[in-house]
């Protein structure tokens, strides 16, 4: 670990409290209301507040923070201090907050299609199985990859499935897996078998030490809008507001603290430093 990385208190307050107290810290963090019932309304009002609330972000794997794959820090992270995170750290909270909430959730892994349709390591991605007390669905949430679906899609669905961020579909793969495609190309390749928490460690260590991992490539910063979407890689803040996209380029270290603080709500002291694999490992 880094011990010029930006510090998070290891367990705050709230962690200590009952659920329901935690439950509502969680959600004045994404501006949502407590459901009447775990429904699958619930759901999507639940998952489209959390993108628009909770940057997709890699922070931490510049600042050479640890990625605590556990309850209570994911928690800490993503409401305690109000960060953001990637795809293991995002779901993995949520699945705390629907839990909590009355939700049944099943943690899955993903490979994720590269170039070339190239699929990525096992435990490359993780998304959340969800089952409702309306008796819809399984549905899939997903609020940790980034531009993508904006509601839950319905996961044994395998016919179209309009969405705002394009057009869903399912469809069955070798070994039993599913693979999801987007607008006709396949995003990842989905294992339906359960999976805890601890099992995703192995690729986020991936993800936060390999010359392969695009995470170390660059910094980024990314979070849905009310009308689009705005993106801080590096020092180019980019936003798209009804489809129409601007870039404008920062450049001075205050712009882009400031750029931090007014579109993702992150106060930060220094910015992060894009970390080389040989880095990471000489570490």
């Amino acid at each position: 670990m880094n011990p010029d990385a930006p510090q998070m208190p290891a367990v705050p307050a709230y962690t200590d409290l009952p659920v329901d107290a935690r439950v509502d810290a969680y959600l004045e963090r994404i501006g949502a209301a407590r459901p009447a019932r775990a429904d699958a309304a619930a759901l999507r009002e639940l998952q489209l507040r959390h993108l628009t609330a909770v940057p997709f972000e890699n922070l931490s794997v510049h600042y050479g923070e640890d990625i605590v794959l556990e309850e209570d820090a994911l928690l800490d992270k993503v409401v305690g201090v109000r960060r953001g995170g990637f795809c293991y750290e995002l779901n993995g909270a949520f699945a705390f907050l629907l839990r909590a909430l009355g939700f049944r959730v099943t943690l899955l892994q993903a490979r994720v299609f590269g170039d070339g349709g190239q699929l990525g390591i096992p435990y490359d991605h993780m998304a959340l199985r969800v089952e409702t007390e309306d008796d819809t669905g399984p549905w899939l949430a997903d609020v940790g990859f980034g531009d993508h679906a904006q509601r839950p899609l319905a996961l044994d669905d395998r016919t179209e499935q309009q969405d705002p961020g394009g057009v869903f579909r399912f469809r069955e793969a070798p070994q039993g897996d599913v693979d999801l495609l987007r607008d006709g190309s396949r995003e990842f390749r989905l294992d339906l078998r359960p999976r805890a928490l601890a099992e995703f460690r192995v690729g986020a260590w991936y993800h936060r030490t390999s010359p392969d991992s695009h995470f170390l490539r660059s910094v980024v910063c990314s979070r849905l809008t009310d009308d689009g979407r705005v993106t801080l890689s590096g020092r180019k803040l980019v936003t798209t507001v009804r489809g129409v996209r601007h870039e404008t380029p920062l450049a001075t270290d205050a712009e882009v603290l400031a750029a931090y603080r007014d579109h993702f709500g992150l106060l930060l002291e220094r910015l992060p430093e894009v970390r080389s694999a040989l880095h990471v490992r000489n570490e």
